[in-house]
């Protein structure tokens, strides 16, 4: 069957030529207008928080000079001996590097915990009373919003230095950011098979258990391992204030101008950063990939 093509006449290809190009200079204008709204903003925010570019330009030698001081110095003929100088403490790095990563690991699990629990006690669509949501979402609210760094100036005031301030300020933090992420999971889930359990009488804890948590919980593991991935840093900066693990070490050595020992615990870091969050990536991958598998 030949295809017929549509002949409009001339008035009528005007017309929509015409329309076509009032909506393009309209959304050019909107595009525009919002461009200008954003420069302006930024000015002003700049102005009122003191950023002064010609400092900034007059100052930037002393960034990058001060880059060139913690770099060591390398020589092919003797690579071995700098870097066996370079690491002189590798051993005890390594060591506090472990620690600042079981610290994020039981943070983010204590965190994930609780956040497993309340995200249903905050969801909209599965909190038993709106008070009781009203409640939970506001504690959420506060943990996340305070500094992680602030709960473990908190905790090494009322415990002491050591790992159990770098855990419960992780822990607090996630708690709040975990509980917002799930809780949002919770009310994007199908309520037909939540309904179909209260129909026979179960209790909230069962409705939970048998219509909430199978849609759910791939949905948590990625975002409980998201997180995992962003405590390891966190980990790093809570022992800048004496929470445990490589970033009092890190501290250490900035303060007294150890400045080949900056670099090499910076590069530790980076690296273990680096590898997990590659390994937590294919683990999130792999979880993603079940849920939308028949």
């Amino acid at each position: 069957m030949s295809a017929r093509l549509l002949h409009l006449p001339a008035e009528r290809v005007d017309a929509l030529r015409s329309a076509y190009a009032g909506a393009v200079a309209r959304r050019r204008r909107h595009f525009f207008l919002v461009l200008g709204a954003l420069a302006a903003l930024s000015l002003v925010a700049g102005r009122y928080g003191e950023v002064d570019l010609a400092k900034l330009a007059a100052h930037i030698s002393g960034l990058t000079s001060y880059f060139g001081r913690i770099m060591p110095t390398l020589h092919a003929a003797s690579l071995p001996h700098d870097l066996a100088d370079w690491y002189w403490n590798l051993t005890g790095w390594a060591k506090l590097l472990v620690d600042t990563l079981l610290i994020a690991w039981l943070g983010t699990l204590i965190g994930a915990g609780g956040a497993f629990v309340l995200a249903f006690f905050a969801a909209e669509n599965t909190a038993p009373s709106a008070a009781l949501r009203f409640a939970v979402k506001r504690l959420l609210e506060f943990c996340r919003t305070v500094p992680n760094i602030v709960f473990a100036l908190m905790f090494v005031t009322a415990f002491g230095l050591g790992p159990l301030p770098g855990v419960l300020a992780i822990a607090i933090h996630s708690l709040g950011a975990l509980g917002k992420l799930f809780t949002e999971v919770v009310e994007n889930i199908d309520m037909r098979p939540v309904e179909g359990v209260r129909s026979t009488g179960a209790g909230f804890a069962q409705t939970m258990r048998f219509g909430v948590v199978p849609q759910v919980l791939s949905g948590f593991a990625s975002y409980a391992l998201l997180r995992f991935e962003i405590n390891v840093r966190e980990g790093s900066v809570v022992g800048l204030v004496g929470a445990g693990g490589i970033g009092q070490d890190l501290f250490v050595a900035i303060r007294k101008f150890y400045y080949t020992d900056v670099s090499a615990i910076l590069l530790m870091i980076i690296v273990t950063v680096a590898i997990v969050d590659l390994v937590t990536e294919r683990i999130r991958h792999g979880v993603a990939y079940q849920e939308s598998a028949p």
